[in-house]
């Protein structure tokens, strides 16, 4: 329930991109890390996958978490960078019907602060119908540490999502 008395689907789902992890080759740090902090946060993880860099194997998780599983959320860890394999944010800008790009600049413009690898993160976050999608880094440290800047706009931004028409207060 919101703070406005609408009702508020708290259910998530992380999908972690990474060719090694999708075959066993790597422990999944940053779906840990990530579903440790959501949790914390009174999000219920009702799925969590591991899947390869590969664009329509990621359209198609995106889709079925948002259109048959009906999550309210979906934080992707992994795929945001430069490399040839790194397809998540375009994986997702085809699935999305509206971008968030606050979310993105927040998580880019707080990284900076840290490491100037951030100016190269492509993450990107966006709506499907009632879920909202955030792309996070794949190292458990920067899937946290960009989680943890959007993470307080989060519940607003579902309750909104999810068809609250109350104005917003400052």
């Amino acid at each position: 329930m919101s703070e406005t008395g609408v009702p508020c689907n708290r259910k998530a789902a992380i999908v972690t991109v990474s060719d090694r992890g999708s075959r066993g080759e790597r422990e999944d740090g940053s779906g840990t890390a990530v579903e440790a902090l959501l949790n914390e946060s009174g999000l219920e993880i009702c799925q969590r996958v591991i899947i390869p860099d590969d664009i329509p194997i990621i359209q198609s998780v995106l889709r079925r978490f948002a259109d048959e599983e009906k999550v309210a959320l979906i934080v992707t860890t992994g795929g945001t960078g430069v490399s040839p394999r790194d397809v998540t944010p375009e994986a997702t800008l085809s699935v999305i019907d509206r971008v968030v790009p606050g979310m993105g600049e927040a998580m880019r413009a707080a990284s900076l602060q840290t490491t100037p690898h951030a100016m190269i993160s492509r993450a990107i976050a966006g709506i499907r119908g009632g879920t909202l999608i955030v792309n996070l880094p794949g190292s458990p440290g920067g899937a946290v540490d960009n989680l943890k800047v959007i993470l307080p706009a989060i519940p607003h931004a579902l309750v909104k999502i999810q068809g609250d028409m109350s104005d917003c207060a400052r």
